[in-house]
């Protein structure tokens, strides 16, 4: 089976995009990943942020990685503020100029812009987004709140296609979970009683991200971002998975709890 070959593209911002860059690279030492990550391509410099210096000094000079580096700060600052599809269309041109070659895949992990149109055309991406496919849109706190507003049942997150148009792109992979659970029926009874007397944007303004149903949400959400992004690129690396193939998306949700139980990101 030939070995696939990723462009890994991030902004690394935090040290969860590090964490993440982390795994996959070891997953692939240790052979569960048939993959090769071609390059890291950041969209900061080193001198923009400390943890940003961290994730290109640990990526090329402790995992030996190509990382390339372009400002999208500092690329055209006015154009990006008086026509911003015209600038990003521009930054991604001169993003492709940029990559030394060819790759299966991209993987937006932790970047933080929208791609432009012709950059999704030349080369596929993945992207992650904190909901089931045809669940809400938006970031993930609007997608926890849309969950909260319906009494939503379950939820999830899914891996799609990335396209010009935030969060449209074709899913590809996803998994599920409940949160009407033992654990979340509680939760769900004390937001109720708030959501009957104030609705939602009394909640919002009460409570806010601190509530504690919403931060379970996201708590089981993000346990399962990292196992799904591995596990998502493995079904690529084995040829599972494709972007052509009419089977889409593909449930990795037994997977995805398997790997909890080997005792992975626990």
């Amino acid at each position: 089976m030939a070995l696939k070959k990723v462009g890994w593209f991030t902004t690394a911002r935090d040290e969860a995009a590090l964490e993440l860059l982390k795994i996959v690279y070891n997953e692939i030492k240790r052979g569960f990943l048939n993959l090769q990550i071609a390059y890291v391509f950041v969209s900061r410099d080193p001198d923009e942020a400390e943890v940003t210096k961290k994730f290109i000094d640990t990526a090329s000079k402790e995992m030996g990685l190509k990382v390339i580096t372009f400002s999208a700060l500092k690329f055209e600052p006015e154009l990006r503020k008086k026509n911003l599809e015209h600038w990003r269309s521009l930054y991604h041109q001169e993003i492709m100029k940029r990559l030394p070659e060819e790759v299966d895949f991209g993987m937006l992990a932790g970047y933080m812009w929208v791609v432009s149109e012709e950059f999704c055309e030349k080369l596929p991406l993945l992207n992650l987004h904190p909901a089931l496919p045809g669940g809400p849109k938006g970031t993930w706190q609007e997608v926890i709140w849309q969950l909260i507003s319906a009494r939503a049942c379950e939820t999830g997150v899914m891996i799609h296609r990335a396209t010009k148009e935030l969060d449209e792109g074709p899913p590809l992979t996803f998994v599920r979970f409940s949160i009407r659970t033992q654990e979340f029926l509680p939760l769900w009874e004390e937001t109720e009683k708030i959501l009957l007397k104030y609705h939602l944007r009394g909640l919002k303004e009460k409570e806010g991200e601190k509530n504690k149903l919403f931060l379970k949400i996201r708590e089981e959400g993000v346990k399962r971002e990292l196992p799904l992004i591995v596990l998502t690129l493995k079904a690529f690396s084995e040829e599972r998975l494709s972007f052509s193939q009419e089977t889409l998306p593909l449930d990795l949700t037994s997977e995805v709890e398997n790997y909890f139980k080997k005792g992975y990101f626990v």
